[in-house]
């Protein structure tokens, strides 16, 4: 290069290399990352059953027992609220329940019967019924919405901010 030059190493820059460091750290081990967003999953899956709506805002379809006792949809005994938990890695976030009917109420489900002609059930104010099969309609609690997204990108962003503030 002919006239002046000035030439520069990333070593004249300590602070900058320390930056880019802790940026690089916190990529490869994003725990504290993850387990933030864990906690928000969870506790959005857990207001979800409050508010008695699904991941995209619509409310769920009232079960009969919410409908005889006043109560609320899929909170008789809080069982599979209270039983979402969320767990981390360097690298994932999870939440969910180990309730081993919590696929029915998040997908539906149509129960027959496997042994007898028919089940039969009984339901409070009504007394014993019958019925060839019984459908349990999807009531999703599980999922991401447009909030959430919002809500994990500013987590992302705070995070590997952190270094350059």
């Amino acid at each position: 290069m002919e006239g002046v030059q000035l030439s520069v190493n990333l070593s004249d820059f300590p602070l900058l290399v320390s930056r880019f460091n802790e940026t690089a750290r916190r990529g490869a081990d994003m725990s504290p990352l993850m387990r933030d967003i864990a906690f928000l999953g969870e506790n959005t899956t857990k207001a979800r059953f409050n508010a008695g709506i699904g991941p995209d805002g619509a409310a769920w379809l009232p079960s009969l027992r919410a409908k005889e006792t006043g109560g609320q949809t899929l909170i008789k005994s809080a069982q599979l609220r209270n039983s979402i938990s969320s767990e981390h890695t360097a690298h994932t976030a999870a939440w969910g329940t180990n309730k081993i009917y919590a696929a029915v109420h998040q997908f539906g489900a149509v129960i027959r019967p496997v042994v007898a002609n028919a089940l039969k059930f009984f339901l409070p104010g009504i007394g014993f019924r019958t019925a060839q099969q019984v459908t349990i309609p999807a009531r999703p609690y599980l999922g991401i919405n447009k909030a959430d997204q919002a809500d994990i990108a500013d987590l992302g962003e705070a995070y590997f901010a952190e270094p350059w503030s």
